[in-house]
């Protein structure tokens, strides 16, 4: 295999392109562009805006960019090779937690409030209701398919499930093509600006802290530059900590609005993205996108990859392992990057689990379920 080791340490490729999709949570590449974090560790970042999911995937593997701001569950459904073209993948490390929402057509979100429950609201459609999310094994496919099951709506049997880009969501609701979607933001903040749908839940709500948007490449990457894989976690872990800190949010808004980035008014991106707001229908705002908090929200933990593949089974994405099939916790922890997260991590002062210390940690969803 070829692997470059330089005895310097020093980054064994310098220029790396670094793909993203229109989301808010794109801040901490945003900021690590504008503010030139990898300089400090001998990286130029080129951000690479891309029109879809799909889009990232098929870049990373083409090798035509080098990393990205992915959808936790893309990285996870590509190794395993679900619907798609099948590679060995590697998550470095998360870039946010919470931030996401679900948003019903106003027709739905109405009916909801006259009816008192989804499924009865659904009723009144009079045809099977169309949900949007962003990509088949992705985070947003997975909390609406939570949530509509813990609402006693089946996502697979009672629903159509469609896959749209995040920038597409509003104008599709507006037409009528949709009932509702589940994506990032600024799209639902979008969405209720103009009339054409509500926010009724925050992702938040479905899983409290839950894991979002990772920095994403080809495990091939890692094998092959070492140093550059870790330079780019300690400028990544530079950003989410710049980002995070509340001063900050709404300049990274002012960026984030520019036509190269989301291209979207910056009066619909800060509310949010600040916490300040989660839509008219919250009194109080939930939890906000986190990106940082002391270094808490990064470490890609195997507990959380392995959520992934349970929910994968859950809904027949994915069929279950024979004996001599790898198990859940070996492909996790090949996928997680947790040695190479605690270097990089030390490296930029940054606390980290030590290794082997993830039990015991347990996550509550919506439902009462509880994983660890």
């Amino acid at each position: 295999m070829d692997i470059a080791t330089p005895a310097d340490d020093l980054p064994e490729k310098t220029h790396l392109r670094i793909g993203f999709v229109a989301l808010s949570d794109a801040a901490p590449l945003v900021a690590a562009k504008v503010l030139e974090f990898g300089h400090r560790h001998g990286l130029t970042l080129e951000l690479c805006r891309q029109p879809s999911w799909a889009a990232v995937r098929d870049k990373l593997l083409s090798g035509e960019i080098d990393c990205a701001h992915a959808l936790y569950g893309l990285v996870y459904g590509v190794e395993l090779g679900i619907g798609g073209p099948r590679d060995e993948m590697a998550i470095l490390m998360v870039l946010n937690r919470n931030g996401q929402a679900i948003t019903l057509s106003t027709q739905l979100a109405r009916a909801l409030d006259i009816k008192g429950d989804l499924k009865s609201a659904l009723a009144t459609l009079g045809r099977p209701p169309v949900f949007a999310q962003t990509f088949p094994t992705g985070t947003h496919a997975l909390w609406l398919y939570y949530w509509l099951a813990a609402q006693g709506v089946h996502p697979r049997d009672d629903v159509e499930s469609v896959v749209i880009p995040p920038p597409r969501m509003v104008d599709s609701l507006e037409r009528g093509l949709l009932d509702g979607f589940c994506a990032g933001e600024p799209w639902h903040a979008v969405a209720e600006a103009r009339g054409a749908g509500e926010t009724v839940v925050a992702t938040s709500q479905i899983w409290p802290n839950h894991p979002e948007k990772v920095l994403a490449c080809r495990r091939h990457f890692v094998e092959r530059y070492p140093a550059t894989a870790r330079a780019l976690v300690q400028t990544m872990l530079e950003a989410c900590r710049w980002v995070d800190e509340i001063e900050h949010r709404d300049e990274i808004s002012a960026w984030l609005a520019k036509p190269d980035a989301l291209d979207v008014p910056r009066e619909l991106i800060a509310p949010r993205l600040s916490g300040r707001e989660g839509g008219k229908r919250f009194a109080r705002a939930p939890l906000p996108v986190s990106f940082f908090d002391g270094g808490t929200v990064n470490y890609p933990r195997v507990a959380e990859g392995r959520w992934f593949l349970a929910q994968y089974r859950r809904w027949g994405l994915l069929r279950e392992p024979d004996a001599s099939a790898v198990s859940d916790e070996a492909i996790a922890a090949r996928v997680n990057q947790t040695a190479l997260y605690r270097e990089a991590a030390a490296r930029a002062g940054v606390p980290a689990p030590a290794a082997g210390s993830e039990d015991g940690h347990a996550d509550v969803f919506c439902d009462g379920a509880v994983w660890r």
